[in-house]
């Protein structure tokens, strides 16, 4: 992977555990990536906390900076609630790697 989908994911991946531990206490969660040529999909799932989250110090800004990651490098994160009281948070990183069947051939040139 490039350099700044690795480092990317990473972080996403550690904001959002960071942020289980913080605000569902109790909860599972579950990472999961899944590769394919054009990007990066990188999920994490928690199931509902056991019991309230504390009060958290903080300015809160660990969603907006995951989303800023992913939109640098031109990809998209969604977050939200599960219906099961937990919550997910998925970021799918372009990896940018040409396709290539999709190269053009190259041609001989025809002789005069």
């Amino acid at each position: 992977l490039p350099p700044g989908v690795e480092l990317s994911a990473f972080r996403i991946v550690q904001e959002a555990l960071s942020n289980v531990m913080r605000h569902a206490p109790g909860a599972q969660a579950r990472v999961e990536l899944g590769y394919q040529r054009r990007g990066l999909t990188v999920r994490i799932v928690n199931t509902a906390p056991d019991r309230p989250a504390p009060p958290s110090p903080g300015a809160g800004h660990g969603l907006l900076g995951m989303r800023e990651r992913a939109a640098m490098l031109g990809g998209e994160l969604t977050t939200g609630p599960t219906p099961d009281g937990g919550y997910e948070v998925t970021a799918v990183l372009p990896t940018h790697h040409p396709d290539p069947s999709a190269a053009a051939p190259e041609t001989a040139e025809d002789p005069v």
